[in-house]
């Protein structure tokens, strides 16, 4: 049977975004696709690549204000070629937005893609000759604005704090145990102290501790090659020195109390900790940071929030409550 003039027929799609009536007419700031699943692939450790999940956002403004839509298929080609087909650097991103104008021409002069996704390391234990892995979230996000690019990474560090004024309160109860234990004026024998330092009589009293978190949003300068991801947590992790475990024996347990005892921490104290290992990094423009201690205590948290300090830069007000 020979085929219908119908099959015989270009089919031409139907396209209404370009259709020109519009009930309502405006410029739109953003315009684009949200969660987009895509695969990354990032410079790790010792030179090798590390790959994981990533949630994608890709924007584009929309000037006219008569045009219906933008051409959101090709956003998301774009993402799809280029996470595809090398690692993520601060070079790939902007050729990435210069993609999305590109292909935008006469419709937009901004463009946006953030990334989230979990960047796993693998961690040495801190005794033992164990070692595990831990995930560390990232956000990156590029935006090119009129020709102007800017690169912000956003991390999130765990760690432990114990609290100076609780490890105070122990103490003194402790004492007063001791006290209580060991009369005075007469002798001490020495073993009797060492056996009841052991026992729960003897430390009767601990510190209340929780697991914590560093929050930071960073304004990278754009002209490093890489995004400097451990190196900036490795950097926070020192500074606060009670980094979360992964692989842990009773040595490591024994380690990481040592480690809390030797550095009790205020949420103010954490802050000014991070404030001072970010302060001097000439890879940072800008920074933001929030300490957040998951109180034992207390069922709410305790929070302090530092920034830079840059002017018009980064603001400690909450977004739409800063002054402009």
């Amino acid at each position: 049977m020979a085929p219908s003039n119908f099959e015989n027929t270009a089919r031409v799609l139907p396209d209404v975004a370009n259709q020109p009536r519009l009930a309502l007419a405006g410029a739109l700031d953003w315009v684009g696709m949200g969660e987009i699943e895509m695969p990354v692939s990032l410079q790790g450790d010792n030179g090798r690549q590390a790959s994981a999940a990533a949630r994608v956002n890709a924007f584009v403004n929309l000037t006219q204000p008569d045009v219906r839509g933008i051409h959101m298929s090709r956003l998301y080609l774009h993402v799809d070629k280029m996470l595809s087909s090398e690692p993520v650097t601060p070079a790939s991103l902007r050729r990435l937005l210069k993609d999305f104008l590109d292909s935008h021409a006469g419709l937009s002069d901004r463009a946006m893609v953030s990334l989230r996704f979990e960047h796993l390391v693998r961690r040495a234990a801190l005794a033992s000759d164990n070692s595990g892995w831990k995930a560390y979230p990232v956000n990156i996000t590029a935006v090119m604005d009129r020709g102007h690019f800017a690169l912000e990474l956003g991390l999130s560090v765990a760690y432990s704090s114990t609290c100076p004024c609780s490890a105070a309160l122990a103490r003194q109860l402790i004492q007063e145990q001791f006290d209580a234990d060991f009369a005075a004026g007469k002798p001490l024998d020495r073993e009797a102290v060492m056996a009841w330092l052991g026992t729960e009589q003897g430390i009767r009293a601990t510190p209340h501790s929780q697991r914590s978190h560093a929050d930071v949003k960073l304004r990278l300068v754009p002209s490093f090659q890489d995004f400097p991801i451990i190196e900036v947590i490795d950097r926070i992790e020192a500074a606060l020195k009670t980094p979360v475990q992964t692989a842990v024996k009773r040595v490591d347990e024994q380690a990481f109390a040592l480690l809390n005892g030797q550095n009790l921490m205020f949420c103010e104290d954490a802050a000014r900790r991070i404030k001072t290992a970010l302060q001097d990094d000439e890879r940072i423009a800008d920074f933001w940071l929030r300490a957040s201690h998951l109180e034992s205590l207390h069922p709410h948290d305790a929070v302090a929030v530092a920034t830079k300090g840059v002017a018009g830069g980064y603001s400690a007000m909450p977004e739409g409550l800063a002054s402009r």
